[in-house]
């Protein structure tokens, strides 16, 4: 959690723009790493968790205010499938936000001075399942399934001390509305992130409809999609901060599209650091990047929006 010297998340969001990391996969793969399963980054928990600390400082070095954890993927379930019980994937859970908090530490050891922050990511049903599925929503799951699968994690994460629980990526409304029962009480704030696709989440709700059950939970510090097009962001920020008078988070995807049978990305960027400063006029405080976004655009990020603070060229230690 933030020190008494450090302003809180919904406070610094209060006071300005803050700068997110990128996709945290592709910071993995480009030193080497294989993601291949169907735990994803979540793997590397259990076989090379300095891997992860590595990526997430290599972030912060590029001028992000905020680490996401590697447990967007990290699931009981998941875990289970790949042999490993419920006591060691809690410990990998809250491992998840002690590497982003060491590589703060380590952050700060570099000379940087800004306040830093850890966001414990908490990704949707259909990531568990590994099948492409976070994309579309419509599990056939009730919404009291879902929160019953969703609270147990979050428990585990919230204990662990983040500063904010990302509730990222989510489909649908449906399980919206379920993580937004499954955070009350935990005693740390989130923000709720949709996937979309033009004005609509994946499975197909009108955003309007999508983000008011938001407005109202007192947990919830901001609202906004990430994991979409670039050119999907602009009206979502301005219907999140109509709809809800929260801060807005905004962190898509690089404009790549993923070919599920081909395993690859094709087409090319969109992103470009440009875009940001609408989205900040229409209400974005939390903006950074997805899939494919890596340490120079979240570089570029940041001094576009006035925030360079970052020590360029720095290798991590």
């Amino acid at each position: 959690m933030a020190s008494d010297s450090t302003p809180t998340l919904a406070e610094a969001l209060t006071a300005g723009t803050v700068v997110l990391d990128g996709g945290l996969s592709n910071q993995l793969e480009a030193a080497g790493h294989d993601l291949s399963d169907a735990l994803w980054s979540a793997r590397l928990l259990a076989e090379r968790p300095e891997a992860i600390a590595e990526a997430h400082l290599a972030y912060f070095l590029a001028g992000a205010d905020v680490a996401i954890t590697s447990s967007y993927q990290a699931t009981f379930e998941g875990f289970a499938r790949h042999g490993i019980d419920l006591g060691r994937a809690a410990g990998l859970l809250a491992l998840s936000v002690g590497l982003a908090r060491e590589a703060a530490a380590r952050a700060r050891a570099r000379g940087i001075t800004r306040p830093l922050w850890v966001a414990a990511s908490a990704g949707p049903y259909g990531a568990m399942l590994a099948d492409g599925s976070e994309y579309r929503g419509r599990y056939g799951l009730t919404i009291a399934e879902l929160e019953r699968f969703h609270r147990p994690r979050l428990e585990v994460l919230a204990a662990a001390g983040p500063d904010v629980l990302a509730l990222e990526t989510v489909p649908d409304a449906d399980e919206a509305t379920a993580l937004l029962r499954a955070v009350r009480g935990l005693g740390v704030p989130a923000w709720l992130s949709y996937t979309v696709s033009g004005d609509r989440t994946r499975a197909g709700q009108p955003l309007e409809e999508a983000f008011a059950p938001a407005a109202d939970v007192e947990e919830v510090i901001a609202v906004g999609v990430n994991c979409c097009a670039p050119e999907d962001v602009d009206t979502a920020v301005e219907t999140a901060a109509r709809v809800t008078g929260k801060p807005v988070v905004a962190y898509p995807n690089s404009g790549e599209r993923w070919d599920a049978e081909a395993r690859a990305w094709d087409g090319r960027t969109t992103f470009t650091a440009a875009q940001v400063t609408g989205w900040r006029a229409a209400g974005a405080r939390l903006i950074g990047g997805c899939c494919r976004v890596g340490p120079e655009t979240i570089t570029s990020i940041a001094g576009t929006l006035g925030k360079p603070g970052s020590t360029t060229g720095a290798a991590p230690a």
